[in-house]
């Protein structure tokens, strides 16, 4: 009830805000100062809500100069092209391999010549070949890092198991919420009987959706959870182990659901068939509407410090962007929790045994 009272008031002043906004502009469009920093803010929101070919820290808006360092491209186009993203220079130049030229446009990839023309269709799409893309962007080299480190967390915990039964060191941290997913989550929606082998998948996206969650709202200016690729990918890793742990009960009140009327059955057969699809899109759309809706919100919030000229309203949005922070930080573990909480539910439904003579 809280965060729902939060979420309307905060729509409420937003809405208000863009209304009294859009009076300004009507009555005062800007100077070209103004309306060149509002364009800038756009291209900074826009820069972090997108993955990219190199992974970029801050950037000298005076000099043009980007700090940073570059990533490996890997292209599988007449073969295996392997070269460093500096070659495209930030998608300002052409980049040349092996006698094949590669522009960047929009953050993707396409094979063009040494003029590093980009022709448009009439919905305004590239009419070039697009390469197969495998390269190391800055949301694949933070999957790593977060891979890594609950690697090393988990290993860390294994071993301090051995020694005793007591933990120590960060499995201090991680322990409680291992419990927690095992007694609040597992047990209570797969069962006593059979949670034990969906634990290592439970564990692996709680962790690696939190972490990824946090790693967003630091500096960097990651957005790996709020990329709907990387959403459908994990949506799509619990919908396979859904089906495949289905029984035969599970399919049957899908197919021909028991006790029902044989008319009925042909109706709601399609509609519960649907079902199994809806399930892993709406878990796949609500981790990212959530991460991308939170990453606008306070990206906008900070954008607006640099745009009001008195100390009252930079003030005012300095706090208000600091209370989303804030929030944003909840919400980081709050969808980790529902993902896993969730997948936990789905399994359930699929390993669930029913009475047939009830």
């Amino acid at each position: 009830m809280q965060s729902n009272f939060l979420a309307k008031l905060l729509t409420i002043v937003l809405f208000v805000f863009s209304m009294n906004v859009q009076a300004q502009n009507e009555e005062h469009e800007g100077t070209p100062e103004e309306v060149s920093l509002k364009t800038k803010i756009k291209e900074s929101i826009n820069h972090h809500l997108l993955d990219s070919h190199d992974f970029i820290f801050f950037s000298d808006t005076e000099t043009g100069k980007h700090y940073g360092f570059s990533l490996p491209v890997i292209l599988i186009d007449e073969g295996i092209q392997l070269f460093s993203s500096s070659k495209f220079h930030h998608g300002e130049t052409v980049a040349e391999n092996n006698g094949n030229y590669y522009k960047l446009y929009h953050n993707k990839i396409y094979k063009t010549d040494a003029e590093g023309t980009i022709t448009l269709d009439d919905h305004h799409h590239p009419t070039q070949v697009k390469p197969l893309d495998f390269s190391i962007t800055k949301s694949v080299l933070m999957i790593i890092i977060t891979g890594i480190l609950m690697f090393l967390a988990f290993a860390g915990m294994a071993k301090s198991f051995k020694k005793g039964p007591i933990v120590t060191g960060a499995g201090r941290f991680l322990e409680p919420i291992i419990i927690y997913i095992r007694d609040e989550i597992a047990i209570p929606n797969i069962g006593i009987n059979k949670y034990k082998k969906y634990m290592p998948y439970l564990l692996t996206v709680f962790f690696f959706v939190w972490f990824l969650n946090l790693f967003g709202l630091t500096p960097l200016g990651v957005n790996v959870t709020g990329n709907i690729a990387i959403t459908f990918a994990l949506a799509l890793i619990t919908f396979i182990i859904t089906q495949f742990s289905g029984n035969k009960n599970y399919w049957k009140h899908i197919f021909w659901m028991p006790g029902v009327p044989v008319p009925m059955k042909i109706i709601l057969a399609p509609i519960e068939l649907l079902g199994v699809v809806i399930k892993p899109f709406a878990l796949m759309i609500r981790l990212y509407a959530n991460i991308m809706a939170g990453h606008i919100v306070l990206m906008s919030l900070i954008g607006l410090i640099f745009v009001f000229h008195n100390w009252i309203g930079s003030s005012l949005t300095f706090v208000l962007a600091f209370a989303i922070s804030m929030i944003e930080l909840l919400v980081a573990l709050l969808q980790a929790y529902i993902f896993t909480m969730l997948s936990a539910l789905y399994f359930g439904f699929a390993v669930e045994e029913h009475d047939e003579a009830h």
